[in-house]
């Protein structure tokens, strides 16, 4: 599954892209598998979400994982960033 997630979530041309598998975290919670592959984390920097606000960001998100929710997926925690929102240090 989250090798699933990032090969569909490449076609927003990330700069960067971190998919994590939160799905021990949500044991025992409404969605949760014993198995897994339920709850993820992303975090996705993206020039293509320059100028886009927030919400429309997440729903471009959920369409390209429609077959992954199909699937199993139950829930992300989204961090998505144009580039410039990205804070350098």
């Amino acid at each position: 599954m989250e090798q699933s997630i990032a090969e569909k979530l490449s076609a927003l041309n990330p700069i960067e892209l971190v998919v994590t598998d939160e799905s021990h975290k949500h044991a025992g919670h409404a969605g949760a598998r014993p198995e897994g592959n339920t709850h993820f984390h992303v975090r996705l920097v993206s020039p293509d979400f320059v100028g886009i606000s927030r919400v429309r960001r997440h729903q471009m998100i959920y369409a390209l994982l429609k077959d992954e929710f199909a699937l199993g997926l139950h829930a992300l925690a989204l961090e998505t960033y144009a580039p410039q929102e990205v804070l350098t240090c």
